[in-house]
């Protein structure tokens, strides 16, 4: 990790052992900060492919460093997710994603780095259904009390939820984190695990 990029937090943990990786899974991390999502992944399955997209030159710079001193043959893009031209549609198994959780505006605050001001939730599964194949995933973590612009976004982008896990600190505190993984032109259906 280094100053100035977003440091590693258990919501990433949470969501690297939450996704559905299998082998030869081709894996596109959106906004990937420094990487640890995509080498989380990896200890999970070894033969996946990671990329790696990032607008922040020094975390991508980060990431590009985690990538080589770890042994991973994978590439860190650098340059805006929202871009069609940045990564050729179709060429993912799966894309995930830790992103910003608060609106521009919305009155809550995590800091710049928690903020949409660069990337909307509806831009960035925007960009996860243009980047996965048909029958592709995206996975991601947001906050729970954003659920139904989660649903909306997913629905929008043309990707359907599947599954989703809410996370809570302990059985006294209501859920902090929700995880959720949907289908490129899947059926619909939703499994809620515990």
């Amino acid at each position: 990790q280094a100053e100035g990029v977003f440091p590693l937090g258990a919501d990433t943990l949470d969501l690297s052992r939450f996704a559905t990786v299998r082998r030869g899974f081709r894996v596109c991390d959106l906004g990937c900060g420094s990487g640890a999502l995509g080498l989380l992944l990896l200890e999970r399955e070894p033969s996946l492919t990671l990329t790696g997209v990032e607008r922040n030159p020094a975390a991508a710079a980060v990431a590009d460093r985690n990538f080589r001193e770890n042994g991973v043959e994978g590439r860190v893009c650098a340059g805006d997710l929202r871009d069609p031209e940045l990564l050729p549609a179709g060429s993912f198994d799966l894309a995930v994603s830790n992103p910003p959780w608060f609106r521009e505006g919305g009155g809550a605050s995590g800091g710049s780095a928690r903020m949409e001001h660069a990337c909307t939730l509806d831009e960035l599964c925007a960009a996860a259904g243009r980047l996965v194949r048909n029958g592709g995933r995206f996975a991601l973590c947001h906050r729970p009390e954003r659920l139904v612009d989660v649903f909306a976004a997913l629905r929008g982008a043309g990707l359907e939820p599947k599954r989703m896990r809410l996370l809570a600190h302990g059985p006294e505190h209501p859920p902090s984190c929700v995880l959720m993984e949907a289908v490129r032109r899947g059926r619909p259906g939703l499994r809620i695990e515990p």
